[in-house]
């Protein structure tokens, strides 16, 4: 089976609740290829150095420097409806030259397949145009938690709408899969189980990188062995300037403190170095194992309340200890931050 992943480039949320996904097909003896842009395709390469890797059209959508995103948001639709198109058209011009069996989308709008010819009659006594042979037609699957998109403070009578307009876009392919759980002890809330299920849609359980197996030791070709050497850890991720806004609060706040520091500053696109600011220890990124081990063995985790970062710390059994920071203005973080 020939499968493509793509994931939106919105954080590194979305790509890294993708590795679970393939590191199964690849498990399974699939051919695996992975499709998207910036960041999020930046830490796949590293995870999976040895598959192929295709560039997809680029969102670049950053955040307002303020507490309300609204606008900023707003001013980026038109932008997030040329991005899906010219999404749609790249896989269709892929799918012109190979095949693949099986596409997941992890929230890229425009990853659907329509590859049936129509007839078309010119005249009550034309003869329909003749279809062309055409290849098996591959299985779509949208992976999302929002089945509800959640709604600025005075704007929630738009929910509604927008719940519409996303059931439509889910609608285009095969299945939707919800990473969550299908019953009352779930982690994604009114998000994923305020409205009824589209008709191709299912609960698949939380997707995480990690394991749930408690790590014995650190891998003994790793450098960095964090696990007995920081009292807090902070794991920053999502888009500029917010995010290195928190970096810089999180700096400010905790320099000279007794506390010794951890911040992982989710930039893969960085040479791995290590800067020692005093008490603050800031790296750019960890590979899983590392960063298993800092946050089980922290006193305090500090993280955006982001979906994918939740489910991570659930299945480590760390969200207890998290104090989750939303991004100002993000409806969606802010609501997942008030139910955790």
């Amino acid at each position: 089976m020939k499968i493509l992943i793509a994931p939106i480039n919105w954080g590194l949320g979305h790509a890294s609740r993708c590795i679970p996904l393939i590191n199964k097909y690849v498990a399974d003896g699939c051919e695996v290829v992975i499709a998207g842009d910036g960041d999020s395709l930046a830490l796949l390469r590293k995870h999976f150095p040895n598959l192929r890797t295709i560039n997809f059209p680029s969102l670049n959508l950053k955040y307002s420097k303020g507490n309300s995103q609204v606008w900023a948001i707003a001013k980026a639709l038109p932008r997030v409806i040329s991005w899906s198109i010219r999404d749609h058209y790249a896989l269709k011009r892929l799918l012109a030259t190979e095949h693949f069996d099986r596409i997941i989308s992890d929230n890229r709008f425009g990853l659907y397949v329509n590859l049936k010819p129509k007839s078309r009659y010119f005249g009550r006594h034309a003869k329909p145009k003749k279809p062309e042979r055409i290849a098996k037609e591959p299985e779509t699957i949208y992976i999302t938690h929002q089945l509800m998109i959640r709604a600025p403070k005075g704007w929630h009578w738009l929910e509604p709408l927008m719940a519409s307009v996303h059931r439509s876009i889910i609608l285009k392919y095969t299945h939707c899969w919800i990473p969550d759980y299908a019953g009352t002890e779930n982690l994604s809330g009114e998000l994923s189980h305020k409205y009824p299920l589209p008709r191709n849609a299912k609960f698949i359980g939380p997707l995480t990188r990690f394991p749930v197996k408690q790590p014995q030791n650190i891998n003994e070709n790793n450098t960095e062995e964090p696990s007995d050497r920081f009292d807090i850890v902070a794991v920053l991720s999502g888009l500029e300037p917010q995010r290195s806004m928190l970096e810089k609060q999180l700096i400010d706040y905790y320099i000279d403190k007794e506390e010794k520091v951890l911040i992982v500053r989710g930039k893969t696109n960085m040479p791995n170095t290590t800067v020692q600011n005093r008490n603050i220890t800031l790296v750019p990124y960890m590979n899983d194992l590392q960063l298993q081990c800092a946050l089980q063995a922290a006193k305090t985790i500090i993280a955006r309340s982001g979906y994918s970062t939740i489910m991570d710390l659930h299945a480590l059994g760390c969200l207890y200890k998290a104090s989750l920071v939303a991004t100002p203005g993000q409806p969606e973080q802010e609501y997942l931050a008030s139910i955790h």
